[in-house]
């Protein structure tokens, strides 16, 4: 569709009267007068904001010793619950992958398919030396690109020793942690899952260079997979299609050029991981035919995010806006609390409800004149939350819709007393007037 073509200017027909092209002149004069009055006033009135996704931070690394930038975001729901906290996402090649993996998990997460997460990513100075964990004196010939090669062992230790540390000090972080990494960045995954399984519960190695010092780190992860349990971790293996064109994958068997070393040393990788079973280790790879080494980051990140987290989701809730359907609100909360129970067990620490998630269910319920389990959610924020002047305002708004005025002013002054929020303080104005 072709750029939209302005509307063009009214030119009245030549052989009207004087008097009514007058009359006309005139009341187009006014409607013109009007219509300036009305724009000057929206503009004035229009405060044009910013929509932030996060903000740039920065450290001193004495093990790399230099300043280290990190790009950080913290989900907008802190804003309304200050003592929320969350996993955290730490993301390689940081500025390259920053914007779409906070899309994503922001996607994701309003649909209860994985956590609200703050995204940590990591932006480079030095690629080659941080993002490969052996030095190598050539690359497929090439004595530059490999030069500063080998510092990956380095660049894990700023991170578990100084940047995990740094972040949970100055952000609401929980202790459990996401690595996300693409081609070197996959390699030091793997590499961090293989030698440093601790660090982090899940790993993303999106079409990792497993190539990297003649296959060096897959070669040792056979053996290292067999010595550790890796119950409680996480590994997804994106591989992208960067064979030649109208080859297939069944072709790689009788291929041994180098422009087939990337994906086999990948393929190769993922079945010796696949036959580590004893391990613990949950692993799940995906073969991505339409995509190349460049277009696969984004939906290998939605696939992974989807795979890790597939116990997050809360299902069965429709029924409970059926009317025929015979549950309760007790239900309801009886189900709430099962299910975050059983995601406490995954995350390894206690995790409510999600303030958010369940304050959309209040709504729900209210607006469809189910007000049992509105009051039920409404509630069992306030349970969760004391602290939140959230939940104290959407309280409010129930007992506002049920008429009771008294108890919803009580509500809103709780609200303020523990934020001043304008949207509430306008609603208690409204009710003291009246």
């Amino acid at each position: 569709m072709g750029r939209r073509q302005p509307l063009a200017p009214y030119i009245p027909n030549r052989n009207f009267t004087t008097f009514i092209q007058i009359t006309l002149t005139m009341k187009h004069l006014l409607l013109a007068l009007m219509v300036c009055l009305l724009a000057v006033s929206c503009k004035q009135a229009e405060k044009p904001t910013a929509i932030n996704i996060g903000t740039v931070d920065s450290l001193f690394s004495k093990t790399l010793n230099e300043q280290r930038k990190v790009w950080v975001h913290v989900p907008e729901s802190f804003k309304k619950s200050p003592g929320t906290k969350y996993p955290v996402v730490y993301l390689l090649d940081g500025d390259g992958h920053f914007y779409s993996v906070v899309g994503l998990i922001h996607q994701l997460s309003s649909n209860t398919r994985c956590p609200e997460m703050i995204v940590v990513g990591i932006p480079n100075t030095d690629r080659t030396r941080d993002l490969t964990p052996t030095h190598v004196k050539k690359v497929f010939g090439d004595t530059t690109f490999s030069k500063t090669s080998g510092g990956g062992e380095n660049f894990t230790r700023f991170i578990a020793d100084e940047l995990i540390p740094y972040i949970d000090s100055h952000y609401p972080t929980t202790p459990y942690r996401t690595m996300i990494g693409h081609s070197l960045g996959g390699l030091m995954s793997v590499n961090t899952i293989v030698h440093h399984p601790d660090i982090f519960a899940n790993y993303l190695a999106i079409d990792p260079s497993m190539w990297w010092d003649a296959r060096k780190l897959s070669n040792e992860s056979e053996a290292i997979f067999k010595e550790k349990k890796l119950s409680n971790k996480f590994l997804y293996v994106a591989v992208a299609n960067t064979m030649r064109d109208g080859m297939q994958l069944s072709d790689l068997a009788k291929d041994t050029t180098e422009t087939t070393e990337h994906i086999r040393s990948i393929l190769e990788f993922c079945e010796r991981t696949k036959a580590q079973a004893g391990s613990g280790l949950t692993f799940a790879s995906e073969y991505y035919p339409d995509d190349d080494h460049g277009s696969v980051p984004l939906i290998a990140e939605y696939d992974a995010l989807r795979a890790m987290f597939s116990w997050y989701a809360l299902k069965g809730l429709d029924v409970y806006f059926d009317p025929k359907a015979n549950k309760s609100a007790s239900d309801l909360v009886d189900l709430l609390n099962a299910h975050y129970k059983d995601v406490s067990t995954h995350f390894g620490y206690e995790t409510l409800p999600p303030e958010e998630m369940v304050n959309g269910l209040g709504y729900g319920f209210m607006s469809n004149n189910m007000a049992e389990k509105a009051l039920a959610m409404f509630d069992l924020n306030l349970n969760n939350y004391p602290k939140s002047s959230n939940a104290h305002d959407s309280m409010g708004d129930y007992f506002l819709n049920q008429k009771d005025t008294a108890s919803a002013i009580d509500q809103f002054n709780e609200a303020l007393a523990i934020a001043e929020v304008s949207a509430t303080r306008e609603k208690l104005n409204k009710l003291k007037k009246k």
